[in-house]
């Protein structure tokens, strides 16, 4: 069973779930605009990805640009930031049991679904 983290209004994001239906996998669609993350699923996100807080932020939205870059933050406060403002998280994020991946491309999906 595999979740995708999803933005309807995302190109790339309406591609990883259309990867997921071709695959013929069970997956479950998350679009975390109507429901946020909380900390805590983040952290476990985060972990599962392998990355910290900063590689996982969309550094090319204006938000970013205007409030964000230049700047250093702690990984809580960068999470936290991310809670608040979701369209600065990368996406599509396809989660497995044990791991996951940004599906940008989606070829990034394919090995996800080999486990």
């Amino acid at each position: 069973m595999f979740t995708i983290y999803h933005n309807p209004s995302c190109k790339k994001s309406r591609a990883g779930v259309q990867f997921l239906k071709e695959s013929g996998k069970t997956f479950t669609i998350v679009e975390y605009f109507k429901n946020p993350f909380s900390e805590k699923d983040l952290e476990k996100l985060l972990v599962k990805l392998n990355r910290k807080p900063a590689e996982l932020l969309r550094t090319q939205e204006d938000y970013f640009k205007q409030n964000l870059k230049g700047k250093n933050f702690e990984n809580h406060e960068l999470i936290m930031i991310m809670i608040q403002n979701p369209k600065l998280i990368q996406r599509p994020i396809v989660e497995g049991k044990y791991k996951a991946v940004i599906g940008d491309p989606v070829s990034e999906i394919e090995p996800l679904m080999k486990r």
